[in-house]
């Protein structure tokens, strides 16, 4: 793989990733919710990890070609966003102005970040439709499975950088706005609920 292929592959990657969806809905929620963002942004980047291992060992074409299997996943993620949007709606974790709030414990954090990006079968369907496009098959130095591991570090990367700027900027911009806090807060939860009924009836569709 050549530097341009990667430089390539990083701008168009950078532009998918600055798509809001339900990571930067997460994202919002944990930067207004306490001292979490770290935690949560590495819960997000381990779901691509795993999304990176499964298209590395050549699983995520056996998820994608088993529709059964693409079907649970899908449900199973949908009803996991639905269920933490529509606890974020019910309970806008967001301080008061001069307030201390106590951080949720930096493991469950984490491990919702995880779910989230680790169930969302849009990732998934990334690796499957955006990686294989920058993939050199023939007279590559590396084989396909370590050059697949390198994009999806890649995307990673991105991902880390793009989910903690916007979580540390919503702390930051609207940490001393209460209410407007809690209606950024409150969007956030109905994102991630709107995305994941949309992704249910999406793939209940096609069946």
């Amino acid at each position: 793989m050549d530097s341009a292929t990667l430089l390539s592959f990083l701008a168009l990657d950078f532009l998918l990733v600055c798509v809001p969806g339900a990571d930067w809905a997460y994202a919002i929620a944990a930067g207004l919710g306490g001292r979490s963002v770290g935690w949560a942004v590495a819960g997000l980047v381990a779901g691509y990890a795993l999304h990176t291992a499964l298209a590395a060992a050549g699983l995520a074409v056996l998820v994608a070609g088993s529709p059964a299997l693409l079907t649970a996943l899908t449900v199973v993620g949908a009803g996991y966003l639905v269920w933490l949007g529509w606890g974020v709606l019910r309970r806008p974790a967001v301080p008061d102005a001069g307030e201390t709030v106590a951080a949720q414990s930096g493991l469950r954090v984490f491990g919702r970040g995880a779910a989230i990006s680790g169930l969302n079968p849009k990732g998934l369907l990334l690796y499957l439709s955006v990686l294989p496009q920058f993939l050199a098959v023939r007279g590559a130095r590396l084989p396909v499975p370590a050059q697949t591991a390198v994009l999806g570090l890649l995307h990673m990367a991105c991902c880390a950088a793009v989910y903690l700027a916007v979580g540390l900027l919503a702390r930051a911009v609207l940490g001393a706005r209460p209410a407007a806090a809690r209606a950024v807060t409150r969007t956030s939860g109905a994102a991630m609920l709107g995305i994941g009924a949309f992704l249910l009836v999406e793939r209940l569709a096609t069946l």
